[in-house]
């Protein structure tokens, strides 16, 4: 979906959403809600998915839009990489979207739990990225995506509905099928560089 098309559909979505939120004219507001539904015939121009759909995805928040926050955890075992084989078939850093109800530190152990049967303590920030700027995007809207260095405590793997296996990695092993949108090779050798630098500076974009 990397895409200057698809841009242009989420900028105009995004003003659309605003303006709905604070615009305060009737008429302002029919053409913003105009705007939107435009936003979503692009969308599904460009992507061949229902116009229907699109708008469930696309167009059913409120309120100014910001990006949503997506947690990674590098968990590490003599020196190779935790990756979760998901039932898609592609493999991934554990982690997903942070929950309302749930810090950075913790929505990363709690999705490393969820998704291996692993108690892990997050320890350090790696990184704070875009994923506009680091990987193939599958959703209408920003991500920033955070990756964070833990540590593993205790447990053993537990099949579940999202994680078939997992598997640990060293630089020259990892999975040729990523999912991209998710993880990306790059991603993958950054934390092995944060793991192996105690003077690791956070990046960020």
């Amino acid at each position: 979906m990397n895409d200057k098309w698809l841009e242009f559909a989420i900028r105009i979505q995004s003003i659309a959403q605003a303006g709905l939120q604070y615009g305060k004219d009737k008429y302002d507001k029919e053409r913003y809600e105009e705007l939107r539904e435009i936003a979503a015939e692009m969308m599904s121009e460009k992507t061949d998915i229902p116009v229907d759909k699109i708008r469930d995805l696309f167009c059913n928040e409120t309120g100014y839009q910001t990006p949503k926050v997506d947690t990674r955890a590098a968990v590490f075992s003599d020196g190779k990489i935790l990756l979760v084989h998901e039932n898609n078939g592609t493999w991934a850093l554990p982690g997903g979207w942070c929950d309302v109800d749930q810090s950075v530190a913790s929505n990363t152990e709690k999705e490393v739990r969820e998704e291996t049967g692993f108690t892990v303590h997050a320890d350090r920030l790696i990184a704070v990225q875009d994923w506009r700027k680091h990987n193939v995007q599958n959703y209408a809207f920003g991500v920033m995506k955070v990756f964070i260095l833990c540590r593993y405590e205790s447990g053993e793997f537990m099949k579940n509905i999202e994680t078939i296996e997992i598997g640990f990695f060293d630089r020259e092993s990892i999975p040729e099928v990523l999912a991209v949108e998710k993880t990306t090779k790059d991603q993958i050798l950054m934390c092995f560089d944060a793991y192996e630098d105690p003077d690791w500076r956070t990046m960020f974009d």
